[in-house]
């Protein structure tokens, strides 16, 4: 006795009772969404916003923020005080976005991350 394949409402062919390929890909759907919602939770503990940003500054950016937090220097990554406002302390996150942070006394408030170009556009005397 030979079996003979099912069509599913789906278009597919096949011999069991679900579509096992619609299945397959309604999970790994599922799985993608679940990660992205998670992904979006992170962004309320940020202080300041960064959802535009792409992931690996968004993780550097965060990396940086938490060790300003226990007090590290902001030397340590090359962090500079600018000439116009000598509150304002700018720091690399990478090559094209910029950490910026005002002195606050005993604690540097982050305040916005910028791109390079807008960066080099703002700040006065360049």
């Amino acid at each position: 006795m030979s079996r003979r394949k099912k069509s599913f409402s789906c278009g597919h062919k096949g011999f069991g009772q679900i579509c096992h390929r619609c299945a397959q890909e309604q999970a790994e759907f599922n799985e993608h969404k679940r990660v992205k919602q998670e992904w979006e939770q992170t962004f309320t503990l940020d202080p300041i916003d960064l959802r535009t940003l792409p992931k690996n500054v968004v993780l550097k950016a965060r990396n940086i923020i938490q060790s300003l937090q226990n007090e590290y220097n902001y030397r340590n990554f090359h962090g500079k005080r600018l000439r116009h406002d000598r509150l304002i302390v700018s720091i690399p996150v990478t090559r094209n976005y910029r950490l910026i942070c005002r002195d606050l006394g005993s604690f540097l408030m982050p305040e916005q991350i910028v791109s390079h170009e807008d960066y080099n556009i703002c700040k006065p005397g360049s």
